[in-house]
């Protein structure tokens, strides 16, 4: 008996340490859809596509067809946005919202680094590359 209540008392320890120190994402993140890195599709063409908010960033690598970035992002649900005059204008990205009338957030579109001149919409996929949607303020 003294055994079987022994190992009933480690199991409920080790169970109260494990939920006591869940990982829950919080901050922009306690939305997001993908928490870690992912792959999506089969396409000829691959690039990595990091996406930054506050500390964190996921690396979604896309294999894709598609004539421009944009399109893969949309057909794989990763961006959402309203189109405008100056093209696909980006809310949403892995289900992190960025509202400049709300607090001044936006998402800044990067191509290895360097802070890109034109949108996802109209930004060629071109295999190998790497770019970056950074949550910024």
């Amino acid at each position: 008996m003294k055994k079987i209540t022994a190992i009933f008392v480690c199991l409920l320890l080790v169970f109260t340490l494990c939920a006591c120190s869940s990982n829950e994402a919080t901050g922009l993140w306690k939305d997001a859809v993908y928490q870690s890195d992912k792959t999506f599709g089969e396409g000829s063409k691959t690039v990595v596509v990091e996406v930054k908010a506050e500390d964190k960033s996921v690396n979604f690598t896309i294999n894709s067809d598609e004539k421009y970035l944009g399109a893969a992002l949309l057909q794989y649900e990763l961006i959402s946005g309203e189109d405008s005059e100056y093209g696909l204008y980006i809310k949403s990205v892995n289900g992190i919202v960025a509202d400049y009338d709300v607090d001044k957030s936006y998402w800044a579109f990067y191509k290895n680094g360097e802070y890109m001149m034109s949108g996802v919409d109209t930004t060629e996929f071109a295999n190998g590359e790497h770019y970056e949607l950074v949550h910024s303020k």
